[in-house]
């Protein structure tokens, strides 16, 4: 067997299974869980629609690039979304089933192991897709933390220079999984003059950029690099998916975008990995993409929830609005895991502890003493489970 197997370690909720395990939840309170980011608004009924209509395209093998309709419904939208020229949606654009196996499988293609220890950066928090990519590439990861002092921006500064020679892949998450931090141009300017300098490939994962409060839009990757005059976007890939945006976790459906050239070399490892969009999954992408209504209505849900559930925790806890995403990053007064299994035996309320997500870097686990809320539930429940969380709290500073 392959032995870097054995360097891959419990996926978070594996670990929030152990935690819970010898805990009796309260038996008078219904089950309320906030711990795992999977939408769970109603798939709107044109996808499903759609989706049906495409069924009879299960009768021929779907080709790796998806159908010229399918890349070039991707490419106008992201012209649309971030102001930018229409991408050649031939080089420049390729459909994945969903950003998590298009994050994996894009380390596999982009890591030379022939060069002296590989290294692969990633944000600290972080999505553990990235760091069992690297490992399974044979690289190893290296951890750049967020911490709020920083608003849970990047400090490239925290890595020496032999660590920047060594790496061929940066993966970075904007709106960030779990801050909801958006990378501004700064960032972006700095990462692309790192880029240049030490020759690496960024992964750009913006699976949440579709949900944010007010009018201003999450800056993207492709966007960024156009503000700064880099239209080839040179050694620069996003990752985007349906899940968040459209409420259809289930279907598997994203795209990636960028460099013509690594898109090429990805799109030759993919026509081996066996990974074409399903025709009927491609027929409902399609009608996905070209609606906004349904997206905007989805902001809507998540506004009103995150209104509602910060006003209640604000009394009793340090809550901070995110930039974007779903996600609430919350300190706590005791231990995130004590707090985790406290929370879930005394309230029956699940929410996962943020050292779960973290690995200790430059002497700390960045996700020590947080916990993350996924505001995914519906509305009356989300404040249902806040309203215990804010008992759990008072009940805690009396003891």
């Amino acid at each position: 067997m392959n032995p870097d197997l054995e360097k891959l370690q419990p996926y978070p909720f594996q670990k929030l299974a152990a935690l819970f395990a010898a805990v009796t939840p309260n038996p008078d309170l219904r089950a309320i869980s906030l711990s795992i980011g999977e939408p769970k608004h109603a798939t709107p009924q044109f996808i499903k629609d759609a989706l049906i209509q495409g069924l009879d395209g299960l009768a021929n093998y779907p080709t790796t690039a998806g159908s010229d309709a399918l890349r070039s419904t991707m490419a106008i939208w992201i012209g649309k979304r971030y102001g930018i020229p229409t991408l050649d949606a031939k080089t420049q654009v390729l459909p994945v089933n969903g950003s998590r196996e298009a994050l994996f499988s894009f380390a596999q293609s982009v890591i030379d192991r022939s060069q002296n220890s590989p290294a692969v950066i990633c944000p600290n928090p972080f999505y553990q897709i990235y760091e069992g990519a690297a490992f399974l590439a044979g690289a190893t990861p290296y951890f750049l933390n967020t911490l709020p002092e920083d608003h849970f921006k990047l400090n490239f500064a925290q890595l020496p220079e032999e660590v920047w020679q060594r790496t061929q892949l940066i993966y970075v998450c904007t709106p960030g999984n779990p801050s909801g931090s958006v990378m501004d141009l700064e960032e972006w300017q700095t990462l692309f003059e790192l880029s240049d300098r030490y020759g690496f490939v960024i992964a750009s994962d913006e699976c949440y950029s579709e949900i944010y409060f007010g009018n201003d839009k999450p800056l993207g990757a492709l966007q960024a690099s156009q503000l700064l005059g880099r239209s080839d976007y040179k050694n620069l890939v996003m990752f985007s998916s349906l899940s968040k945006r459209s409420n259809v976790p289930g279907m598997r459906s994203g795209f990636v975008a960028g460099d013509a050239k690594v898109i090429a070399k990805f799109a030759l490892y993919r026509t081996y990995h066996g990974s074409a969009m399903n025709p009927a999954i491609q027929a409902a992408t399609i009608a996905a993409w070209n609606d906004e209504a349904h997206v905007i209505e989805n902001r809507r849900l998540y506004a009103e929830k995150f209104a509602q559930v910060v006003a209640i925790l604000n009394p009793v806890l340090p809550v901070v609005m995110p930039d974007a995403g779903f996600y609430l990053w919350i300190r706590t007064p005791i231990s995130d895991s004590d707090f985790a299994q406290q929370l879930y035996r005394d309230y029956h309320v699940t929410v996962l502890p943020g050292s779960y997500l973290a690995r200790e870097a430059q002497g700390v686990n960045p996700g020590a003493n947080f916990v993350r809320l996924a505001l995914v539930a519906n509305t009356a429940e989300t404040i249902e489970a806040a309203q215990r969380i804010a008992a759990f709290v008072k009940a805690l500073a009396t003891t």
